[in-house]
Order: C-alpha cells, then sequence, then structure tokens
C-alpha cells in the first residue's frame, strides 16, 4: 500500500509540479492586478450630458419598438451620433435611437471610434493618435461571457503613455471594456497562465471549464496524496518530529508539512471555482426569479414626455420595473436621484435617493410563501454584496432557506442564495481568496495572509519541481 502511494504521489507530483508552481506564483500576481475591467467610475466618467431636444420618443416606445415583451430596464444614455435606449429583458438587449425608433446597433468603423473617442477625452485620455484595431468576437482580453450580448467588439488602440485600448460593444456602442499596457502584461503572467485562460480555449467554455476541472482535479489528488505519504513519514527523535529524507528531499517534506494545510485548502477551493453548478448551486437568478421582482411592468402608463423632465446635468436615465411599479433614476457623475415617473401605480412613491425597505414587500409575498420583510445588508455581513453605486444598499429578501439580494439603487436581483450557495461561499471564497468579514476590513493583513501562503506553495513546489527533474534525468 505504502508502495503504491510512493509511486502515485511521485508520478503525479512530477505531471503537475510545475502547474502547481505556476499557480503560486500566479496566483501572487492576480491579488495586486485583477483581470481587466472597466469600473462604473470610469464609465460614468465617460458619459456625455443628455441632449433632451434630440429626444423624441419616450422609454414606452422604445420598449415597443425594440420588440422584447418582457422588458424590465431601460437606459437612455447619449452617444455621439445621438441619444440611444437600452432596453433589457428577457435575456435580451436591444438598443434603439431616441430620434426615430431605429436600430442603434454599430455597424460603422468610424462610428465605433468617434464613439470611444469622445468617452476618452472626457476621461481626460490623450486620444491623438487613437486607432481601431479590430472588430473581433472574442479577443485575450474580452473572453468573460459577460460580454456575449456585446459581441463582435470594437477595440480602439488609443497608443498613449499608458498603452489604452478601449473595447465598444457593436451591440449598444457603450464602452464595455478597459485594458492598459501595464494591466495586459502582468495578466499575461498572472490571470491569463493562472486560469489556463488562452484566448483559442477560452472562446469555448464548455471545452475550457472541463480542461482546468479535471486538470485541478488531478492536482488535488496529487496534493492529497503527498499530505497522507508526508505525515505518515514524520519520525520521532527524543522530543522533535523530524523527517527521515535529506538534502533536497528533506526540503520538500519539511515544506510540505508546514504548507500542508494552506496548499490542500487552496487547491480544494480553486478547483470548486470550476464548479458553475456541477456540485453547488451557481447561485445566478433564473428568469422566473427576475420576473418575480420586477413584476408585469405597464410601459405605456409612461408619458411621452417623460425623458425632458430631468435634471439638466443628468448623463444617464434608467427606467426599471419592481414590483410591477416604475421607477426612474437619474444619473449625474457617480451619484444618483430615484424619482417616480409619471404612472398611476406610482404616484404615492415620493422622490428619495435609492430604493427603501418597504418597496420589496409585495416582491417578497410573490417569491414564495414564509418571505421575511426585506432587511438592509450590513458591510461586514458574512454574505455581503457590492450595489452597483457607491454606499447604495442591498436588501435581502429571506424566503425559507432561500435568499434573495435586491440591490438598492436600481432594483436589480444580485443573486440567489440557497443552502448550496451559502456553504460554497465559505468552501471557495473563503478558503481561496480569504473573502471573510475580519480580513476584507482589513486589506493589509488579507494581503500578507495570501502572499505568505502563496510564497510558502511556491517554494514547496519548486522543491517538487527539481526533484522531479532529478527524477525524469535518471529514469529517461
Amino acid at each position: 500500500m505504502m508502495r503504491a502511494l510512493i509511486q502515485v504521489h511521485r508520478w503525479l507530483g512530477i505531471a503537475f509540479c510545475l502547474l502547481f508552481a505556476m499557480w503560486f506564483a500566479t496566483g501572487m500576481v492576480m491579488h495586486v492586478v485583477p483581470f481587466p475591467a472597466l469600473t462604473e467610475a470610469e464609465r460614468v466618467a465617460g458619459l456625455a450630458p443628455l441632449d433632451l431636444h434630440e429626444i423624441a420618443h419616450g422609454p414606452a416606445d422604445a420598449v415597443k419598438a425594440s420588440g422584447i415583451a418582457g422588458a424590465t430596464r431601460v437606459r437612455l444614455l447619449q452617444r455621439s451620433d445621438g441619444p440611444v435606449y437600452l432596453v433589457t429583458g428577457a435575456g435580451r438587449l436591444q438598443a434603439v435611437r431616441a430620434g426615430d425608433l431605429a436600430n442603434a446597433a454599430v455597424h460603422s468603423d468610424p462610428l465605433a471610434l468617434t464613439i470611444a473617442v469622445d468617452h476618452a477625452r472626457r476621461r481626460r485620455i490623450d486620444a491623438s493618435r487613437a486607432t481601431l484595431i479590430a472588430l473581433d468576437a472574442y479577443d485575450q482580453w474580452s473572453v468573460p461571457n459577460r460580454f456575449d450580448v456585446h459581441r463582435p467588439l470594437y477595440r480602439v488602440a488609443f497608443n498613449d503613455d499608458a498603452g489604452t485600448d478601449l473595447y465598444v460593444s457593436s451591440a449598444t456602442g457603450e464602452i464595455v471594456l478597459e485594458t492598459t499596457r501595464r494591466e495586459r502584461r502582468w495578466n499575461a503572467v498572472g490571470s491569463v497562465a493562472h486560469w489556463i485562460y488562452p484566448t483559442l480555449l477560452r472562446r469555448h467554455p464548455g471545452a475550457w471549464q472541463a480542461v482546468v476541472w479535471w486538470l485541478s482535479l488531478a492536482a488535488l489528488a496529487a496534493a492529497l496524496s503527498g499530505a497522507v505519504l508526508g505525515t505518515l513519514r514524520i519520525r520521532l527523535r527524543g522530543y522533535f518530529l523530524v523527517s527521515p529524507y535529506r538534502g533536497l528531499q528533506a526540503w520538500h517534506h519539511v515544506l510540505g508539512l508546514m504548507a500542508m494545510t494552506f496548499v490542500l485548502t487552496w487547491i480544494f477551493s480553486g478547483w470548486l471555482s470550476m464548479d458553475d453548478g456541477r456540485l453547488f448551486s451557481s447561485g445566478r437568478p433564473s428568469e422566473e426569479d427576475a420576473i418575480g421582482v420586477a413584476g408585469t411592468a405597464a410601459w405605456t402608463e409612461l408619458l411621452p414626455g417623460d425623458p425632458q423632465q430631468v435634471d439638466p446635468h443628468a448623463t444617464e436615465l434608467e427606467w426599471f420595473a419592481l414590483d410591477g411599479k416604475l421607477y426612474r433614476r437619474e444619473r449625474i457623475a457617480l451619484t444618483q436621484r430615484l424619482v417616480m415617473p409619471a404612472a398611476p401605480a406610482a404616484a404615492s412613491i415620493a422622490e428619495r435617493a435609492f430604493l427603501a425597505p418597504d418597496d420589496l414587500h409585495s416582491v417578497a409575498l410573490r417569491l414564495g410563501t414564509g418571505c421575511a420583510p426585506a432587511i438592509t445588508i450590513d458591510a461586514d455581513d458574512d454574505y455581503a454584496i457590492g450595489s452597483i453605486m457607491p454606499d447604495a444598499p442591498v436588501y435581502r429578501l429571506v424566503c425559507g432557506d432561500v435568499w434573495y439580494h435586491v440591490d438598492g439603487a436600481n432594483g436589480a436581483l444580485l443573486e440567489r442564495l440557497d443552502r448550496s450557495r451559502r456553504v460554497y461561499r465559505w468552501l471557495y471564497g473563503a478558503l481561496h481568496t480569504f473573502d471573510i468579514p475580519a480580513l476584507t476590513a482589513r486589506p493589509a493583513l488579507r494581503t500578507t495572509l495570501i502572499m505568505v501562503g502563496c510564497g510558502f506553495g511556491l517554494a514547496f513546489s519548486l522543491t517538487g519541481v527539481a526533484i522531479g527533474w532529478r527524477r525524469l534525468r535518471r529514469t529517461l
């Protein structure tokens, strides 16, 4: 039995020692330089003030023109070619011109370039050397699934000091992604390597998930066999526990014992990061859940002139359905105010900054029996989740075993947590990224623990690489 265990660990270790070393090294890089994204602050900073004189139709007309029967959200923003409504619902996203209700998808290279340049100038990015590089469905930085509704994407390179690239959605004309030279370089040796994320593989989500899931599971088996073998090999000399090995193997044994708990939990939780509903629920709300929160919106009740009754400095308007009522949100920089459109069903609701728990009272009744009234999630809650807006509340609806989290800024259903997903939150988030309230409140301590753990894991893995190379040379 012991001989079989030694053989299993030896050859699995040889096969995966480089992968272990890469995971620990790239994990440290990822913690410092996350995957490129366009932050909400950057997106809003690039928005132009709405030209109300160009708006000839209201959001109800836009919903009708989009053909989306179950629309739950409409946004109005100013593009370089005029104001555009973005209608969302039933898993679809449609852009409609506010002037003539024509399809507002972007099919022109010059228009995409102009949109990107206008956005950049509002953010004081040097656009004097901006160039349209490509129109691609996928590239290395746009492979995440959240961009699916926007594909293909126009990539505009600004050739500035930061090496900024902006990506324009062909579906809506929005800027949906930004990368810089620093982010691309560090992520090439960080996230891309860590997630085994080459575009050729990642553009096929099913194949990519299967590859990483099975590799991670085999790596977990290698770590488990080493943990068992390393524990069994400990010797007692007087009052001290010692290793029976010498030289490099002794270093590998001792470092393995020191890092064993972290290595096992980190590899296990990393494997779980690829679960996506295999063993645990995904946490993604279903279409039925979204409809349950939004209710049936009577878009025809909105008055045609509703978009005109806004702050002249507004850069974005959003109408959204919640509990069958229609709300309007005005965006002015990163601040907002929530108002009620001219709809009879909403006449009793006063203007205020964010939604209130009482607004979700009927929603709780609709989602299921036994739902408790909405409560505000505290920042130090074990299952806290952020709003799209700074300082906006997020509300929790507890319906028996299932929790629903609703954004107090725009009524969006953020996630659905059943018992399975709450367990997953600890097995993955807490173990892999140290996402624990006590640590997230102390970012320096959290970073130190992650770096020390990954550092020990890297040193341990490199001893395995050296031992594996020596074994292969003797064998071959």
